[in-house]
């Protein structure tokens, strides 16, 4: 009676035990994933095309004013000459507005015809460094490779094109075939040295860069891994590059290398470099020097005022809401992709700190998938022209939110630095180097799951 007794009692012991773990297991599933709130109070509830070109819902009356003028001048086309409105555009240059290197605010489509008027064009250098650590200029061509020119002036030259084939074997015998983009440049104007180096770039989304800079500095050094001391293989650096601002070395934020660090930084060189237009942060005609260029003393074409309110604009877009964050395939996704190690680089959050003049950006928990740190992406995309701290094989951990309402907001699924992936799958499937782990990691889930993952990355 006694052993019957005592067994009776393991028994139910062991079923309070059994029921008690089971429980806590269900509670410990998640139904819904944390960060739909992407932008924090700067968040965008928008399904639609407009979801990446809409201004912060938490803007005072004052700084929303502010965020339209600027709105108003990321629109404007330059025109060549003295033209009392919008004049000052060349004499050579790759576009003529911000708007057409970010349609929509979002992401330029990879150009039909290689030598058009796009959001795509060639940065440039030669091996060394400038004064200031950066790329040194290619003599007589600079920095960027400006394709279009005004009348009466010579374009720096034409960009060119082939592909090779890579075919990839997923492990359930799906096959894919990547295409490998080997650029060129030709008909320079005048004679290229024969160790120029080139890196193509495309235009990125604007949205939610305020909010990216506002991260505090200590906060992204931290997820920095230089040694790689923990082994697993993921070794991200900060980039820290020369600010023509405060005339120091800061750290890079900003760029597919993080080659600027600041918005407004970003901004002075785009007006600069891309279309040509002198400001108070470059006042210098990018081509000044050059026998194709503008070597006369001109005044600045972009007063501080409008540069100041189109940096202020892009600081203060809202990002889009994640969406669907309780369908049961998004939160597979989302634990398949930490599952993968993806979380090692395209760190889920941040905390924002104070950001003076912008409080609307200030303290604001974020969820941008990004730690904006520099990695070894591998051979695949090295464009093996380095950039500051960054070598050539080396990219910034580009931010996810939003991704997926690319091709709603901008017609297309072109991804990387220079548009080569046609889908996010080809996007992956280029990551090497640091990520070629996770690469293959993915390359062994069954379709169902890799359909889960893709299902994610769309919702964000």
């Amino acid at each position: 009676m006694m052993k019957r007794s005592m067994c009776r009692g393991l028994l139910l012991i062991f079923l309070i035990v059994f029921f008690a773990s089971c429980t806590k297991e269900v509670e410990t599933v998640p139904t819904k994933i944390e960060g739909e709130k992407a932008g924090g109070e700067t968040t965008v509830y928008l399904q639609s095309s407009t979801a990446i070109s809409s201004p912060a819902p938490n803007l005072t009356a004052n700084n929303l004013e502010k965020h339209l003028k600027g709105d108003a001048a990321f629109e404007d086309i330059f025109v060549s000459g003295d033209s009392p409105v919008n004049g000052g555009l060349g004499p050579i240059f790759n576009n003529n507005s911000c708007i057409s290197c970010h349609p929509g605010d979002g992401r330029a489509a990879f150009p039909i015809q290689l030598n058009d008027i796009s959001g795509f064009f060639f940065k440039i250098s030669v091996p060394g460094t400038d004064e200031n650590n950066g790329p040194a200029p290619v003599e007589g061509f600079g920095t960027q490779l400006q394709h279009q020119a005004n009348y009466g002036y010579a374009k720096e030259a034409e960009m060119a094109i082939e592909y090779e084939n890579i075919e990839m074997i997923f492990d359930d015998g799906t096959a894919i075939t990547l295409k490998k983009p080997v650029y060129s440049i030709i008909n320079p104007y005048t004679a290229l040295p024969a160790n120029v180096m080139l890196s193509p770039r495309i235009g990125m989304p604007v949205f939610g860069l305020g909010l990216l800079e506002a991260i505090p500095e200590d906060d992204i050094v931290a997820n920095a891994d230089m040694n790689d001391m923990d082994g697993d293989g993921i070794s991200g650096k900060p980039n820290y590059v020369w600010d023509p601002v405060s005339e120091t070395t800061a750290l890079g934020r900003f760029g597919w290398k993080a080659g600027t660090p600041s918005v407004l930084v970003q901004s002075a060189g785009a007006y600069n470099e891309d279309m040509g237009v002198t400001n108070p942060v470059k006042p210098v005609e990018s081509s000044y020097g050059q026998t194709n260029g503008d070597n006369a003393e001109h005044a600045v074409e972009l007063d501080m005022e409008t540069l100041e309110n189109v940096t202020f604009y892009a600081m203060t877009l809202g990002v889009p809401a994640g969406r669907n964050f309780d369908d049961p395939e998004v939160v597979q996704g989302r634990k398949l992709f930490e599952k993968i190690n993806c979380t090692a680089c395209h760190v889920p959050s941040f905390n924002t700190g104070h950001f003076e003049g912008i409080p609307e950006i200030s303290n604001q928990k974020i969820y941008p998938y990004t730690d904006m740190l520099l990695h070894d992406m591998g051979d695949g995309l090295a464009d093996n022209r380095p950039e500051y701290l960054a070598n050539g094989k080396e990219w910034k951990t580009r931010p996810l939110w939003g991704i997926g309402l690319t091709n709603l907001a901008n017609g297309h699924t072109h991804f990387l630095h220079d548009g080569r992936a046609a889908n996010l799958t080809e996007a992956i499937l280029w990551h090497g180097g640091e990520a070629e782990k996770s690469r293959d990691e993915f390359m062994k889930l069954s379709k169902s799951e890799r359909d889960a993952l893709l299902t994610f990355l769309n919702a964000l």
